[in-house]
């Protein structure tokens, strides 16, 4: 056992020390390509600050909102290739590509790093709601087709694609009400405004806490630490269904591969201590830190359920 832990010792210590080289006397900048304040960033925030030490060098945040994540994007898919700029990004990045009528950068000018996180959603409704259950809710959206409504922080967010995706799987009629932001959505269903919507554990969990809003389910494949006793929308109506606000880190196309390398040795560590992971898991979120290739593949796969799901919603921009 000894000779082990001396060994994991050994390979860290000269993990460190490549990574300590590739980077000394430079400035990694982690940009993110929406508001302050908002899920992507305070995570992407507790990254940068232990990647920094990592890597021995500073890593900053550089927010970048605006067209649904696409001037962020486009500013890291058009930055020089040299591993000193980092995407943050999430579930937007899969869906902007079937939304906007072209893309401000080439397909292909991003590369895969690290899949970091991913994140369900919790079908809320208000507390007094009539509605007790998912099952619930299904039988009384077939019984008043069109009548039930649902919110979102707009067209191209996963609240939104996340509701569509459960309306198409169960073929029901119901109405989106878009809103600017999750914030403003969250606040409408609280009040009985909107019947219900998907939202982000980390911006609803608290309201269900203290019996504000009812949670019926959560959008993952398993069920969420922060909300262990709320059954998964497969769990409780539909077999199958997944859904998730996910996190990565990608490159500008191009970084050389030993530089890419340290870059996703350095994030793997970051996400395995135990601090950073209890961090994740109290804003409702699963660590991940898979490997480029992963991936690169997990991106596939959502660019095709989300290509389906926009195309037979007919969803268009806001």
């Amino acid at each position: 056992m000894k000779t082990i832990v001396r060994s994991l010792v050994v390979a860290c210590a000269l993990v460190a020390g490549i990574a300590h080289a590739q980077f000394a006397d430079k400035t990694v900048t982690i940009v993110v390509p929406y508001a302050p304040g908002g899920a992507a960033d305070a995570l992407a925030r507790v990254v940068a600050q232990r990647l920094g030490t990592r890597l021995g060098t500073s890593v900053i945040v550089d927010n970048r909102a605006g067209a649904s994540g696409t001037i962020g994007e486009s500013y890291v898919a058009k930055a020089k290739p040299d591993g000193t700029t980092l995407l943050y990004d999430a579930t937007p990045y899969s869906i902007n590509p079937h939304l906007f009528p072209k893309m401000p950068y080439a397909a292909g000018a991003l590369q895969p790093l690290a899949l970091v996180a991913l994140a369900p959603n919790v079908l809320i409704v208000k507390a007094d709601s009539p509605v007790k259950d998912v099952k619930d809710l299904v039988a009384r959206a077939k019984a008043q087709p069109g009548k039930l409504n649902y919110a979102s922080g707009g067209s191209g967010t996963v609240q939104r694609l996340a509701a569509e995706l459960f309306r198409q799987k169960l073929d029901l009629d119901m109405v989106h009400v878009g809103y600017k932001s999750g914030g403003p959505a969250i606040v409408d269903v609280t009040g009985g405004q909107v019947d219900f919507m998907f939202a982000t554990v980390a911006a609803s969990s608290s309201l269900i806490e203290s019996g504000k809003l009812r949670a019926l389910a959560v959008s993952g494949t398993e069920r969420s630490k922060r909300l262990p006793n709320v059954p998964t929308v497969a769990e409780a109506a539909v077999p199958g269904y997944e859904a998730y606000e996910w996190h990565g880190l990608l490159l500008p196309a191009g970084v050389p591969a030993a530089t890419a390398d340290a870059l996703h040795k350095a994030v793997a560590a970051v996400l395995a201590e135990d601090e950073v992971k209890q961090r994740f898991v109290d804003m409702g979120t699963q660590p991940v830190g898979s490997t480029p290739a992963e991936f690169a593949a997990f991106l596939k796969k959502e660019d095709t359920k989300w290509a389906e799901v926009v195309r037979k919603g007919g969803i268009k921009l806001d």
